[in-house]
């Protein structure tokens, strides 16, 4: 009896794994769309430091300005970004992300490339040399916030909600397929860049990077909205975190959790008295 259960149970594993199988374009569009957002980032990671050193030869102050106004906005702004992530419904989060990130560095693209075309603008004109180096700062930033929202959106969020109901090992299997686009862009996007700025010149490499962005964009927001419509998951758990924040306003002003404040605030004021 013990046997024929076994085999039963056996015979039906493979039926309800077929039952719960991920769509496997709409997963595959996910992929697409992913290594294009982290293809754009790439580039642009590796190739920032290399336009600032290009512009001032003689010294290192502008990659090392840049390199501190971006970890100061991530130190800063992205515990901010991580809270306005949670509390917009997937779509918009979707939508600001891919707008601001590749409109930020078709911006920074075109100010390097206005920089690279007038390499004497930093004796003629130091006003708007300045002027174009705190742009291409400030926009690089953005993109590299907009970048972190996009990777809580898809890495945090996403991946969990399709493979919820699914077995564990689906999870595992989908977040280190994205964990290696993420290295695949991060070796290869440094090489083309390389070989664009070695064998043509470093203004068609910031030319490419803002013609790359513009293209991009357009196809990024067709896969990621694929995914989204084809999975009815990413709908229903976008509409419960709109419904969250009342239900939490409406805990808070319970009885209960009132009474809880008063005893914590008079426990803390007794700790401090009897520090005093």
């Amino acid at each position: 009896m013990v046997g024929e259960s076994l085999l039963d149970q056996q015979q039906l594993e493979p039926s309800s794994s077929e039952d719960i199988s991920l769509p496997t374009s709409l997963i595959r569009k996910l992929y697409i769309g992913h290594f294009l957002a982290r293809w754009d980032a790439r580039m642009w990671e590796f190739s920032v430091g290399l336009y600032m050193i290009t512009l001032w030869p003689d010294s290192l102050i502008l990659p090392a300005v840049y390199g501190a106004i971006e970890s100061a906005s991530i130190a800063l702004l992205g515990p901010i970004i991580g809270q306005w992530v949670e509390k917009l419904t997937y779509i918009k989060v979707l939508r600001i992300w891919l707008v601001t990130q590749n409109l930020s560095f078709i911006i920074a693209g075109c100010t390097v490339v206005a920089l690279l075309f007038y390499p004497d603008l930093k004796s003629t004109n130091l006003t708007a040399f300045i002027s174009l180096v705190i742009l291409t700062n400030l926009s690089g930033a953005v993109g590299v916030l907009s970048t972190l929202a996009g990777t809580i959106l898809i890495e945090r969020e996403w991946v969990v909600v399709i493979s919820e109901a699914h077995p564990p090992g689906v999870l595992t299997r989908i977040n280190s397929i994205i964990r290696r686009i993420d290295l695949t862009c991060k070796l290869l996007a440094p090489v083309i860049s390389g070989f664009i700025m070695s064998f043509v010149s470093v203004k068609a490499s910031a030319m490419t990077l803002a013609v790359w962005n513009t293209v991009a964009v357009w196809l990024e927001y067709w896969l990621f909205t694929s995914v989204y419509s084809g999975i009815p998951a990413l709908a229903e758990r976008s509409q419960r975190r709109i419904s969250r924040p009342s239900r939490k306003l409406t805990w808070k002003r319970s009885d209960p959790f009132l009474q809880k404040e008063r005893a914590c605030f008079l426990r803390g004021a007794k700790i401090r008295f009897r520090r005093i």
